[in-house]
């Protein structure tokens, strides 16, 4: 089964620490050996976006950063793992590595299940 995750947190919290890097540096490794890893990818900040809405049949663009949003997505993965339980479980050791390397960042991670043929 493959899931996403979802890493949110707030906006102007800065360039993840060294540290923090490296760690998820050496996860990604691991994960890509032993394949349960298929792609993951950090996000620019909003600033540098856009966001397309279908609103009262009509569809408009509008450019970042979106002043409304308290949390964005920052980053994701894509994992090819045999159940929502091993999927939650990958989220709580990068969620770990955030809480060792990143002391005071506040943040969540979705798990969310992908639609396949």
């Amino acid at each position: 089964m493959r899931f996403m995750t979802l890493i949110k947190g707030p906006e102007n919290a800065g360039p993840p620490p060294k540290g923090l890097l490296d760690a998820i540096t050496k996860l990604g490794i691991e994960g890509t050996k032993n394949g349960t890893l298929i792609e993951t990818g950090g996000l620019l900040p909003s600033a540098m976006g856009a966001r397309v809405r279908l609103s009262a049949g009509k569809v408009t663009a509008a450019d970042g950063p979106f002043a409304e949003a308290k949390e964005v997505v920052g980053g994701y993965a894509v994992f090819e793992l045999k159940s929502k339980e091993e999927a939650v479980e990958a989220a709580r050791r990068f969620m770990q590595l955030h809480k060792e390397h990143w002391p005071g960042w506040e943040g969540e991670t979705e798990v969310r299940q992908l639609m396949t043929p």
